[in-house]
């Protein structure tokens, strides 16, 4: 049975479980490096802050009983968009259906706060994901995403509208 549970910031332990296994499982389909949440950056307040973002949605998906997955809604400087980030599915849930209930989580809660579309970035060659993201309706669009560390290629962005 697959359960959402929305985060606070004193859930920053299960957040920062899924996000260094998301990091350490699929380094390149995100933005930060796994060292840069270790050592020094492993710090209980940061992961705090993270979870604090104002008019964020924090969400952790568990399958069975066990975290699994994780995602996350951020309002933007456009009240009629909001942004997901953060979004990752343990292997062993792929194809579970988990990644659609998370997303139609965030969705739900991005209409809630009169959002007519959301928003993500994806790297180019995580076709796993842009094939889950293309299923619930999200669409590429002309918008140069953040450029990558090789200096020439960018993150895709996507929009659904809602």
């Amino acid at each position: 049975m697959i359960e959402i549970r929305v985060l606070s910031s004193d859930d920053w332990p299960a957040w920062r479980e899924l996000r260094l296994a998301a990091l350490t499982e699929a380094p390149g389909a995100f933005g930060s490096r796994l060292a840069d949440w270790q050592g020094d950056g492993d710090r209980e307040q940061r992961w705090r802050d993270r979870l604090s973002i104002p008019g964020s949605h924090n969400l952790v998906a568990t399958l069975d009983g066990r975290p699994v997955a994780m995602s996350s809604g951020v309002p933007t400087a456009d009240p009629l968009t909001m942004d997901l980030i953060s979004m990752w599915v343990h292997p062993d849930a792929r194809g579970r259906g988990v990644g659609d209930r998370l997303l139609d989580e965030v969705a739900r809660w991005a209409r809630e706060r009169g959002a007519d579309r959301l928003r993500l970035t994806v790297m180019p060659d995580n076709t796993r994901a842009k094939a889950l993201y293309h299923r619930v309706g999200f669409t590429l669009t002309d918008e140069l995403g953040d450029l990558l560390p090789d200096g020439v290629s960018r993150e895709q962005v996507m929009l659904r509208p809602l």
